[in-house]
């Protein structure tokens, strides 16, 4: 659970501070196209972080199930791949990079499978 925890808030601070540094550092310094981009990127990251809060609470509810950790692990591993590869993407502007978008996008659907599967099956 305190892993969890800490993942959410770090990742919270994070999505924060670079949602504050696209607002304010990037406007004007890169194409609007690639700001809107990192505004995606810092969305998802956000709401996936309440994710992660999510399985901190349903890992102390059932601390035996291995479904919630993986789906928590899932989370952070899309908001790497996902959000990571857009932040850099939009930094960069290599467009290559956008293919490493889905890769995050297919943790995010199989971590909510994971938590729906969990909460019904042993809620």
């Amino acid at each position: 659970m305190k892993t969890f925890l800490l993942l959410g808030a770090l990742n919270a601070f994070f999505a924060v501070a670079l949602g504050a540094f696209g607002a304010h550092g990037l406007e004007g310094r890169i194409p609007d196209k690639y700001l809107e981009t990192w505004k995606t990127a810092v969305h998802y990251q956000m709401f996936h972080t309440l994710g992660l809060f999510v399985v901190a609470f349903l890992a102390d509810k059932l601390p035996n199930i291995g479904l919630v950790t993986l789906a928590g692990w899932m989370l952070l591993a899309g908001i790497l791949l996902f959000s990571g590869s857009l932040y850099v993407l939009s930094l960069t502007q290599i467009k290559v990079l956008g293919a490493i978008t889905p890769f995050g996008g297919i943790a995010f659907l199989a971590a909510w499978l994971l938590l729906g599967y969990a909460a019904v099956k042993y809620l």
